[in-house]
């Protein structure tokens, strides 16, 4: 099957996606932790910033991510017309 350049440009908009959110995931995973120290000096709702944010902030962020992965894609899947028909 040979390639269009619409499918090409589809491919193009789900890797600057994925590559977008897998960025913000390691930022608020790896990157918040490396910093755990820092941020423990701020607190949120009594609790050590470091600490909410791998016990709560961080698996929000995640179904967060996944939310927007679904609008993102459905809005991309109408705008090239592909997917699934209803």
């Amino acid at each position: 099957m040979k390639l269009t350049e619409q499918h090409r440009a589809y491919w193009r908009s789900n890797l600057v996606l994925t590559f977008s959110l897998l960025s913000v995931w390691f930022l608020v995973s790896f990157v918040a932790g490396y910093y755990a120290d820092e941020l423990n000096r701020f607190s949120f709702m009594s609790f050590p910033l470091g600490f909410y944010i791998f016990a709560q902030g961080s698996q929000i962020t995640f179904v967060i991510l996944i939310g927007i992965y679904v609008l993102a894609m459905n809005h991309l899947d109408r705008k090239y017309q592909i997917g699934e028909k209803r």
